[in-house]
């Protein structure tokens, strides 16, 4: 894979962040996956309330993702904002049930899961609904991205999420969204995200950075 170009901005933004925020003592991935979520939100926060899986648990995934394993956003948002390669929603398609309480984003995950099956990456940042669901269900992923954002279920969801023992990136409160799940995804899709001097080489003129 070609080392992928560093915008001068986003050089300049890693460099603010480093000097605000030690994360030198981070694994590799663990470092890239935390330092992508803080770049995307601009929120120094995140560093005292992600709940980020081992290291070992992240190359995994990360393995796994290379080799073509199935990417799965519960919205087209955070679907949008991973760039290096496409993930499936079906939220447009499904369709949720009032009487049994069935929201769309859930819907759309039984969905995702019947043509994914176990071993995808799931990366949600908006609906706690849709991450309740993946809880419900026998998905077996290879990583849950779980970030979704709200004062309505979001800090309930992730709580479960950790409790069930799954391999898993989330924060403990309220806050989360789109940007930060599709960061945290991105952290893993590029692999020279894992080099921490990527930063530190000669400026050079790229595209505009990215979640």
């Amino acid at each position: 894979m070609t080392p992928r170009q560093v915008h001068p901005i986003e050089r300049e933004s890693y460099r603010r962040l480093r000097a605000r925020a030690d994360t030198s003592h981070l694994p590799p991935l663990t470092r890239a996956v935390a330092e992508r979520i803080v770049h995307s939100s601009a929120d120094l926060g995140y560093l005292d309330e992600l709940v980020i899986a081992e290291e070992s648990v992240l190359r995994s995934a990360a393995d796994a993702l290379a080799a073509g394993a199935p990417l799965v956003a519960d919205v087209e948002m955070v679907a949008a904002g991973i760039t290096a390669r496409r993930a499936l929603c079906r939220v447009r398609e499904a369709k949720g049930d009032p009487a049994t309480g069935l929201t769309r984003s859930a819907a759309a995950v039984r969905m995702a899961l019947a043509e994914v099956g176990p071993g995808a990456v799931w990366v949600i940042g908006c609906a706690p609904t849709a991450l309740e669901e993946l809880l419900r269900l026998d998905a077996r992923p290879a990583l849950v991205i779980g970030l979704p954002v709200g004062f309505v279920g979001a800090a309930e969801s992730k709580a479960a999420l950790r409790a069930s023992g799954l391999p898993a990136v989330s924060n403990i409160s309220e806050k989360g969204g789109s940007a930060v799940a599709a960061a945290a995804a991105n952290a893993l899709l590029y692999p020279d995200l894992y080099d921490a001097d990527l930063y530190d080489a000669a400026p050079n003129d790229a595209e505009e950075p990215s979640v």
